[in-house]
């Protein structure tokens, strides 16, 4: 009688081998990316004077981080606090939707034949080269003329329309949703959108959660676009409200003690994407497909 016993394939040479080049190339992106957090941490912690005066890369004796917290959402009666809620509001839904809205385009290209198939979706791809600031002022051209401009429509509906997680979608659903599985449900006398709400939107929820994410990040971020579009500054977002700030400490030659509330209330905004992402991680550990279906 033969036994036969298997072993953990090891590297040409013995043992497994480490690039020492490649650790310290990934050590100096880390570096490199983590860097300005760092600053933006220790920066949050000091007035105005200990910010020009101090090491920028370590704490100042004075810890000045409550007093900052107090002076950001107390400035101006407290808009920077409405700026936040209009970030998050802003974010949620243009994320939302256009998750929902790439799902459903992406899902009807993998799995639906039709004719132009083909072209739409090479008109999608080609979409996805055209930057979005060169999109801006028609963009606005065409909201003023319909009276959009200054509302929150002219912030959500642009962002609604994401041609990279249309295409990223699609890319998805041909793997993630087997025929099979959407056959037997047609079977079962399900409809279209039930099945898609029941069965394919779970499928897809790794994919779902990217898109989300990709839209969340960019709304959040999103400068420029809200800049044309609004002029109340009660509608501002985070990124034009601190922006606001900044101009007044440039206008005051950097005298005007703005200086911490900027570096402060850019520490704060960035906290909600840290919060999504570690709330989200997990969809991304493991596509929910796997052993669905027994072909």
């Amino acid at each position: 009688m033969t036994t036969t016993t298997t072993e953990p394939v090891k590297a040409v040479g013995g043992g497994h081998r480490r690039s020492t080049l490649l650790t310290l190339g990934m050590l100096a992106f880390l570096i490199y990316f983590l860097l300005p957090l760092f600053w933006l941490v220790v920066a949050s912690t000091k007035n105005m004077g200990d910010l020009f005066s101090s090491f920028g890369l370590w704490f100042a004796d004075d810890f000045s981080l409550p007093e900052n917290l107090r002076r950001v959402f107390t400035a101006q009666d407290g808009v920077y606090g409405r700026w936040l809620l209009n970030t998050a509001f802003y974010a949620v839904v243009s994320a939302g939707g256009a998750a929902v809205l790439a799902a459903l385009g992406g899902y009807g290209f993998a799995k639906f034949g039709f004719r132009g198939n083909k072209a739409l979706f090479g008109l999608v791809l080609g979409a996805i080269m055209v930057p979005s600031t060169a999109l801006a002022i028609p963009t606005y051209l065409i909201f003023a003329r319909i009276g959009l401009v200054n509302t929150p429509w002219a912030i959500i509906l642009p962002s609604l329309v994401n041609p990279f997680g249309l295409y990223l979608m699609r890319i998805y659903a041909e793997e993630a949703v087997p025929d099979s599985l959407l056959e037997a449900a047609r079977i079962d006398g399900a409809g279209e959108f039930r099945i898609f709400r029941r069965v394919v939107l779970r499928l897809l929820a790794p994919g779902f959660v990217t898109v989300l994410l990709f839209t969340l990040v960019a709304t959040w971020n999103n400068y420029f676009l809200p800049l044309i579009m609004l002029n109340d500054p009660s509608l501002y977002p985070v990124t034009v409200g601190l922006a606001n700030w900044a101009s007044q400490a440039t206008v005051a030659g950097g005298s005007g003690d703005v200086i911490p509330l900027v570096v402060t209330g850019s520490l704060l905004s960035i906290i909600p994407l840290v919060a999504a992402f570690l709330m989200l991680q997990r969809y991304w550990q493991s596509g929910l497909a796997t052993g669905g279906v027994k072909q």
